[in-house]
C-alpha cells in the first residue's frame, strides 16, 4: 500500500496522510465490488505477500484491459 500512496503523492498535490485516506477508501470500494476470493488476493498483496505490479495487471485483466 505504501507504493500506491507514494505514487499518488508524486502525481498529485496530496500529502502522504491524505493519499493514505484516498487509497483506503478506493480499496474498500473496489474490494466490495470484487468476488471474495479476489478481494482476499488484493488484501494479501497489500500486506506484502505479493507484488503490486502483478495485482494491477490482474485487476486490469478483470476489467478488460491488456
Amino acid at each position: 500500500m505504501d507504493e500506491l500512496i507514494a505514487i499518488i503523492v508524486e502525481k498529485t498535490s496530496l500529502d502522504e496522510e491524505e493519499a493514505g485516506v484516498v487509497v483506503k477508501l478506493m480499496l474498500d470500494f473496489i474490494k466490495d465490488k470484487l468476488p471474495d476470493s479476489v478481494a482476499g488476493i488484493v488484501d494479501n498483496l497489500l500486506d506484502g505477500d505479493g507484488e503490486l505490479g502483478g495485482a494491477v495487471d490482474m485487476l486490469g485483466g478483470l476489467f478488460g484491459k491488456k
